[in-house]
């Protein structure tokens, strides 16, 4: 039917950041990023970390739709 809504490609996440102490006046960053949706929740310590585990959630919803047409942009911005 084409009046038939086309589902949602977006996504939802919780960002949690917080300092660490590690002692002798040390600290360094941690966080959590979890898929609202899903509930999956990734512990990270590098930003790397949470940007690598947001494009393999994302790519992942790339390689779903690939069939509904083109997707060069999208996977352009991930390279």
């Amino acid at each position: 039917m084409a009046d038939e809504p086309r589902p949602s490609h977006s996504h939802l996440f919780t960002v949690r950041v917080w300092r660490e102490d590690m002692g002798d006046g040390q600290w360094e960053w941690r966080g959590k990023v979890q898929h609202v949706v899903s509930g999956e929740a990734f512990y990270f310590r590098e930003w790397q970390e949470l940007i690598a585990r947001l494009k393999a959630w994302l790519q992942g919803d790339i390689a779903a739709i690939e069939d509904e047409g083109p997707v060069e942009e999208a996977q352009q911005a991930w390279k």
